[in-house]
């Protein structure tokens, strides 16, 4: 009986999610010629290829796209089973921020089923941007808080997750072509707004920056209504956006890592059990529709 095995599946997530074997080898905490070992056996599994090189890139295939989907639920399974048993007397309640770029994600896929597995723990969320949740952590006004890694200085939390930022823009607009192209951005101390910038003055390209919002459904809504051209991570893709790349002059960027915070006072059962259920399972969110990651 051919069976998948769980630790390829996690390695080829990682991948998917960060682009490169090079990259997923420091995130699965491997070697690259191990990295590559379990994709020829994985594809040997499956009986097909699942990765075509695009430059120093790796790009699913039809057949990986659809892997990816099986693999993150096959995941994702694994876990809730495993918690189900580790200790379902846990009650109690937690206080959980989240900035808004994650909370249509996370609330109802990964809260969703920690609900299910701890029915005797309550969750309040808090939605705020990730200074703002980092600022409610350190006053003790939040217990465990998800925010972009980085983006507060005086907040330093457990990476849990590494995510491609892409350049997206309309796929009913040409909005992209525009010279300067129109921007919409976070505010100026929003943690990816500098690279952002100083990328394309690197590769001289004009811009302006036409809307500015800390809210990124503002953000999202800019984008598809062809209004303007942004930057989100692989988890804040929606349908009708089209993926920019070096192909329509837009440079590459840096990964997103996405931090969590854990406040000085929660140390009991309740925030330990909410802590390693966001930590397994962010990593292992479905897209809400399949995007390609590819350049349109």
């Amino acid at each position: 009986m051919n069976v998948l095995d769980l630790d390829q599946l996690r390695t080829f997530v990682a991948i998917a999610e960060v682009g490169s074997f090079t990259s997923a080898a420091d995130v699965v905490h491997k070697t690259q010629s191990a990295v590559s070992m379990q994709m020829r056996r994985l594809e040997e599994r499956v009986g097909t290829p699942i990765f075509s090189r695009d430059g120093r890139q790796s790009r699913l295939t039809d057949d990986g796209r659809r892997l990816l989907e099986y693999a993150r639920r096959l995941i994702r399974l694994n876990d809730e089973t495993l918690a189900a048993f580790e200790d379902p007397g846990v009650a109690g309640s937690v206080r959980l921020g989240i900035p808004d770029d994650y909370a249509d994600r996370l609330l109802p896929t990964v809260l969703a089923g920690f609900s299910r597995i701890n029915p005797m723990i309550e969750i309040t969320v808090e939605c705020q941007r990730s200074h703002m949740v980092a600022t409610m952590i350190k006053d003790g006004r939040l217990d465990l808080g998800i925010i972009n890694h980085g983006s507060y200085a005086g907040a330093r939390g457990e990476v849990i997750r590494r995510e491609s930022l892409h350049w997206v823009g309309s796929r009913d607009h040409a909005t992209h072509e525009l010279d300067p192209v129109p921007l919409a951005l976070g505010p100026e101390d929003c943690c990816w707004r500098s690279d952002i910038v100083r990328a394309l003055d690197r590769e001289g390209r004009r811009f302006r920056v036409a809307y500015v919002s800390s809210a990124a459904l503002a953000l999202s809504g800019a984008v598809l209504a062809g209004l303007a051209v942004s930057v989100l991570p692989e988890s804040a893709l929606k349908p009708n956006m089209r993926v920019l790349g070096l192909r329509e002059g837009f440079p590459d960027l840096a990964c997103a890592e996405i931090g969590l915070l854990r406040a000085e006072h929660a140390k009991g059962p309740v925030h330990d059990v909410l802590a390693k259920h966001i930590a397994t399972s962010l990593g292992n969110l479905t897209p809400a529709e399949q995007v390609d990651l590819a350049a349109e």
